[in-house]
């Protein structure tokens, strides 16, 4: 026979009220919470999970803000971009109005004080700041006005070429910025007159008519400049030939056609001109691998219209060189900006699609985090009532064990 002393019935029951009672509030605590895992002990493995899959959704959140932050700075940008479309637009309008032989000097006058205020507004945009108040243009140099005006009263680029990129999930990283050297400064040149010995020898009817000729003149590269010289044969002909130079060593290039004098049309390497009152020895340079800036080519365009006249063939060819030379570099100026906008596009592109994944692979962790850890409450609610019921019949039951006592026999 094994005898049960009253304190061990005491403790036995005290135990048992409180390991019921422990249940009931468990179950309470996940009705009042909506989960079902509260604490470790309540599910190790699927707390666990729960950590990882909340590590998970951090990230997520983490790549979502910098996929909004990468959509919001290439919005701003492409915005920009689209408005230095509309001013150059604007600027080559004028410049086809300058080239109007019919202008007076305050006709041009008129079109190059609004050319200033198109430069101004021009400069403005590539001066463009972000909410946190950083030059987009700027590069690295997010505190430096990305264009100022020099001590001659020049714009010129004050960023570095640095571009700088966001990580927008795992592995998946997309440039935020652009510096606008690449932008607005280094632009193909026109084929221009580049310096000469002449004093009273001019260039005129200067255009590219085969830039597939004046690549394959060149090997393997296309040369910043070729030069062009005037030579008297000995009989009072002034024969043009033409060479350029790479590594110290100087090549010959064909002018058509053969024989060819001062005053006649010629083509070398696909360039179209004609060479006017030049003397023996004189020399012409023409850049036709040469970058230009934006602001350099208003600038020069400005300048030309305060300055230059129509008096004399030289002053005249001068003045329709700047005008053809100003339009093919706003030409080229437009087509940079607009395949920078290309390349926006495709960026833009690409931060969509991440987000849209991002939020795809959000909503398929909160599901398989919603089944580990929230509560059933049907369940839930259906085990708090069997549980109160256990916990009442215990107490009752321990009330009336709790009396038997031989003394109560007495």
């Amino acid at each position: 026979m094994i005898r049960i002393s009253s304190q061990q019935i005491f403790s036995g029951g005290i135990n048992r009220l409180q390991g019921i009672n422990s249940n009931l509030v468990d179950t309470q605590q996940q009705i009042s919470t909506g989960k079902r895992v509260n604490k470790p002990s309540d599910d190790p493995v699927a707390a666990a999970r729960i950590l990882k899959l909340d590590q998970s959704l951090q990230r997520i959140e983490t790549y979502g803000r910098n996929a909004s932050l990468a959509e919001n700075r290439l919005k701003q940008e492409e915005s920009t971009l689209a408005g230095a479309v509309d001013i150059i637009q604007r600027v080559r309008e004028l410049t086809v109005q300058a080239g109007n032989g019919s202008l007076s000097a305050n006709d041009r006058q008129s079109i190059s004080a609004e050319l200033e205020e198109r430069l101004g507004q021009l400069a403005n945009l590539a001066n463009t700041q972000d909410a946190s108040g950083e030059y987009i243009f700027s590069g690295f140099q997010g505190s430096t006005p990305a264009f100022a005006k020099n001590d001659e009263g020049n714009w010129i680029y004050q960023g570095d070429e640095g571009q700088r990129v966001l990580e927008i999930d795992d592995g998946v990283t997309v440039p935020i910025s652009d510096n606008g050297k690449g932008i607005f400064v280094d632009v193909p040149q026109a084929v221009s007159l580049k310096s000469t010995t002449s004093t009273d020898g001019y260039v005129s009817d200067l255009e590219l008519i085969g830039p597939e000729d004046l690549t394959n003149a060149f090997s393997p590269r296309v040369p910043d400049d070729f030069d062009l010289t005037v030579t008297d044969d000995g009989a009072g002909n002034l024969e043009i030939s033409a060479s350029y130079t790479r590594g110290g060593t100087t090549y010959p290039l064909t002018v058509e056609p053969a024989g060819a004098v001062v005053g006649d049309e010629i083509e070398v390497a696909g360039v179209k001109l004609a060479i006017n009152d030049a003397q023996d020895g004189d020399t012409f340079t023409l850049g036709v691998n040469d970058k230009q800036s934006i602001f350099g080519t208003i600038e020069g365009l400005i300048d030309g219209l305060d300055n230059l006249s129509k008096t004399s063939p030289k002053s005249s060819a001068g003045y329709d060189a700047l005008i053809s030379e100003t339009l093919a570099n706003l030409d080229n100026a437009q087509e940079s900006v607009i395949l920078k906008q290309t390349e926006l596009g495709g960026r833009l592109n690409a931060v969509e699609s991440t987000t849209a994944f991002l939020e795809d692979s959000g909503l398929y962790t909160q599901e398989i985090r919603s089944q580990l850890q929230d509560v059933d409450y049907a369940e839930a609610i259906s085990n708090l009532t069997f549980q109160s019921f256990v916990l009442q019949a215990a107490q009752q039951s321990f009330a009336q064990v709790s009396q038997l006592s031989l003394f109560d026999r007495l």
